[in-house]
């Protein structure tokens, strides 16, 4: 399976191509001297790591959030995973610090707060500079009739019979033309009712903007798979090693994708959060129902180096530089999770390890994200209630 989804149709890889240039991650944490509240020792002979392992006493609980014990961890697919692709192979050693992550995905009436108090437009809603747009296409490209040059979003079709193959994802993508947040299916769609449901068609600075207002951050990588996991650290599933039980833990395609969902899981397209039970942690929708920004970039050969170096990490950030073998001119985030489309034919990708590589500039249908908050943002005062 190819990491990020790419559209043959040319127009909509023209319309995909745009961005806004300039966005930087502004919540970066602010270093500071580290004062353990429990040490932990690794299992890496000699080496010796501490971390912030139990639940520091704040004056302010963030809201809507669970603690998440630090610990270490193998990051990566499980060896028993016969599914598991080649970028999330070897598995490596990490050790993460504590901290407080989301209940559950950032919902519609969350990001609405937000946007009320801000005004904000996202990268979806945004009309779009064609002087901008041509820097990053080939040169020579024509400009495309001003009818097709609106704003929207990626939105999904169903086919109507098995595809021929799985690499052309344009047989079940669509660019609609007002399709956003507010319109998840375009014009004549509506959010009104679904205020509990995931906030998507979110791109990477949309997710950052939510993230400076509220004084949070996103997760990285090796954060979100130490949550995702909980207790079960070596099993394929946040729940275990049984699939067969999936249609009642998660959002995901089951039937013939994309031709027919047989809605097992009582949902055919995205669901209210808090439908399926949570982890062991007290996470809802870590596998399945939409994916989930990260903070790191994508970069194929990032686990290769980390097995090889043979230390622990420690809080991990990801790869200094993104770098996608298929796609050498790429500049990707990694989302992890899975979503509602995720099917064993082509994807699986509600595994804990699973992982892909999206452009920071690409809003879906079945993207959206989850924030977190370590110790030191709270005593900073960061947080929003």
């Amino acid at each position: 399976m190819k990491n990020q989804i790419r559209l043959t149709a040319w127009m909509i890889i023209i319309v995909m191509a745009y961005s806004v240039t300039g966005c930087k991650e502004r919540i970066a944490e602010k270093s500071q001297v580290k004062k353990p509240l429990k040490p932990e020792r690794s299992d890496t002979g000699s080496q010796e790591i501490n971390l912030i392992v139990e639940m520091p006493k704040v004056s302010k609980m963030p809201v809507g959030m669970v603690w998440i014990p630090g610990g270490t961890f193998k990051q990566g697919a499980v060896p028993h995973d016969k599914m598991a692709l080649q970028h999330e192979k070897p598995g490596h050693s990490v050790a993460v610090d504590g901290f407080f992550m989301d209940i559950t995905e950032v919902t519609n009436v969350q990001f609405a707060r937000f946007v009320e108090e801000t005004g904000y437009i996202t990268v979806a809603e945004r009309e779009i500079d064609w002087e901008e747009m041509k820097k990053q296409l080939p040169e020579g490209t024509p400009r495309p009739h001003d009818s097709i040059l609106k704003p929207g979003s990626l939105t999904f079709k169903k086919t109507a019979e098995p595809v021929p193959n799985f690499y052309d994802f344009s047989q079940w993508w669509k660019w609609t033309i007002g399709a956003n947040w507010k319109h998840p299916k375009g014009p004549g769609s509506s959010i009104e009712g679904k205020e509990n449901y995931p906030v998507v068609h979110i791109a990477y600075e949309d997710a950052l903007a939510y993230c400076e207002w509220a004084g949070r951050r996103l997760p990285t990588e090796a954060e979100w798979e130490l949550a995702a996991r909980g207790k079960n650290r070596s099993t394929i599933y946040f729940w275990g090693d049984d699939i067969s039980i999936m249609d009642k833990k998660a959002n995901t395609w089951e039937g013939n994708f994309p031709v027919e969902n047989l809605i097992n899981d009582g949902f055919e397209g995205s669901a209210p959060v808090k439908m399926y039970g949570p982890n062991s942690l007290g996470l809802y929708d870590m596998a399945g129902n939409v994916w989930e920004w990260t903070s790191d970039w994508y970069n194929s050969k990032y686990y290769e180096r980390q097995y090889k170096d043979s230390q622990t990490r420690v809080n991990p950030k990801g790869a200094e530089n993104p770098f996608n073998q298929q796609n050498p001119y790429a500049k990707e985030k990694i989302m992890k999770g899975g979503s509602f489309l995720c099917n064993a034919s082509y994807c699986a990708s509600y595994r804990v390890s699973a992982r892909m590589a999206t452009s920071m500039d690409s809003s879906l249908e079945h993207l959206g994200f989850r924030t977190v908050v370590t110790p030191s943002m709270i005593k900073e005062g960061q947080i929003k209630p």
